[in-house]
């Protein structure tokens, strides 16, 4: 078994076969195939679309601001709105998973119980980050349209950084989990 120490999101390189031990029954060109993709599976999908979508555009917010392709007013108004779209969908759909969802799939099928403790491991990580990035979204708006916006918006776009590539990570390791899991059991397993 692999060791856990070496599994925290971040430093892992995805999910090893025996947490993800579903997935090469269920390769994921096959998923929208199988007989037991419905209509939850295609949900979480496109919530993680959105949420990727979401986080894309805030990146593409901050980089149009880098690249003086948008005055101060204009950048404001985009990131303060998307920012803040994107963390509260982002938050509530990890509640509502950490809440409603883990704890079925983990009655589910034992076989999956170290794989949902570590996606919610996951989530206090990403919770923290979360907390970190709006910290830096207040310092970067404090800073507007100061002497120390350059530096504040450079800080901000690296810390934004870090904060996407975590969640594209987690996103994917997700997918690895839950979407075989629905493909096993089935839909109607998870009420």
């Amino acid at each position: 078994m692999t060791d856990p120490m070496t599994l925290k999101l971040g430093e892992r390189r995805g999910l090893p076969d025996e947490i993800a031990l579903l997935r090469a029954a269920f390769p994921k060109d096959t998923w929208r195939a199988h007989a037991n993709f419905g209509q939850l599976a295609d949900f979480w999908l496109h919530v993680h679309a959105s949420l990727r979508h979401e986080g894309a555009e805030v990146s593409r917010i901050v980089d149009a601001f880098r690249a003086r392709q948008i005055d101060t007013a204009r950048f404001q108004q985009g990131f303060v709105t998307g920012l803040n779209h994107f963390l509260q969908h982002l938050d509530q759909h990890h509640r509502i998973e950490d809440h409603a969802y883990f704890p079925k799939f983990r009655q589910l099928d034992e076989r999956l119980v170290v794989g949902f403790d570590l996606l919610e491991g996951d989530h206090a990580l990403i919770h923290e980050r979360l907390v970190a990035t709006v910290e830096q979204a207040r310092a970067l708006l404090q800073a507007l349209p100061g002497p120390d916006a350059a530096h504040a918006i450079d800080g901000y776009a690296v810390q934004m950084q870090r904060f996407i590539d975590l969640l594209l990570a987690h996103l994917a390791d997700e997918e690895d989990l839950v979407i075989p899991a629905i493909l096993q059991h089935g839909e109607r397993a998870l009420g």
